[in-house]
């Protein structure tokens, strides 16, 4: 009974099942299976545990993880055949056996540990990959959802502006320059605001160099009210320089910044009450 014990222990049935014997050591194994139940229950016993540690550490790892591993192992079996091999002698009829510690069965758990360790580490690098992108997206959509409240702002100061019986709208038309040209502008002599109508302006785009300079006319005299930019993109009311009284509004292209006084021949439109 001790031998059969100390045969169990030995470690040879783990590398039986494994497969990591001799073919000598396999036959003996077998043999010995066949006259000892205890041994064929431990065999089954060692064989259920392993299919179960398989199945609970299984993963599928990257292609190109699973062949660095794969790799790995081979190179560390293959550093297991210079191991020496212990001998030791029975008493009575049992012939002398190969003894194996049970540090291949080790080696193998901790390969597989490897594995699950690399994969989780995949895992997570593939997590973090997602969130990044995921508080990216939030961020776009906060400044959409910013750029929308302001453009909604924007069309509550229209309607207010198109509401306020306060305001007086004039269509200031193309002159000879530009007879296409046309720009609103909204007044309102009791609040001294002017504001111009930008989404409904149709000015040619000006360049760098200039920009446009709204005037009020006073008697004859010009009052200056403020510069604007036509570009592709004007989408809003555009309040300029207060004034009390007006007999006319007229636009002139002017070197960026404005001038102090209208350029006569680069008036744009005109339009009086």
């Amino acid at each position: 009974m001790e031998d059969i014990k100390a045969y169990i222990e030995s470690g040879i049935l783990e590398l039986y099942i494994l497969g990591d014997v001799t073919p000598q050591e396999k036959q003996q194994v077998e043999e010995m299976a066949l006259k000892h139940p205890a041994i064929r229950a431990e065999l089954d016993e060692i064989e259920r545990a392993m299919e179960l540690y398989a199945k609970n550490a299984a993963i599928e790892p990257p292609d190109q993880l699973r062949e660095r591993i794969l790799n790995s192992m081979v190179t560390n079996l293959a550093d297991d055949s210079t191991f020496d091999e212990r001998k030791i002698k029975s008493p009575g009829n049992v012939g002398p056996l190969s003894v194996h510690k049970p540090a291949m069965f080790y080696k193998y758990a901790l390969a597989a540990c490897l594995a699950l360790l690399l994969a989780s580490a995949v895992a997570l690098i593939s997590l973090y990959n997602r969130l990044q992108q995921s508080n990216t997206q939030l961020a776009a959509l906060q400044l959409n959802n910013r750029q929308f409240a302001s453009r909604v702002n924007l069309m509550d100061e229209q309607l207010h502006v198109f509401r306020d019986a306060s305001f007086k709208f004039m269509k200031l038309k193309g002159t000879a320059i530009a007879p296409k040209a046309e720009v609103t502008v909204a007044w309102s002599p009791s609040k001294h605001k002017v504001m111009i109508d930008m989404a409904n302006m149709k000015m040619p785009v000006n360049d760098k160099a200039h920009q446009y300079q709204l005037w009020a006319m006073v008697g004859k005299k010009p009052i200056d009210l403020g510069v604007f930019d036509m570009t592709a993109d004007s989408a809003s009311m555009k309040e300029m320089k207060s004034i009390a009284s007006a007999d006319a509004f007229a636009v002139t292209l002017e070197p960026r910044g404005g001038s102090p006084t209208p350029t006569m021949n680069e008036m744009m439109v005109i339009g009086k009450f």
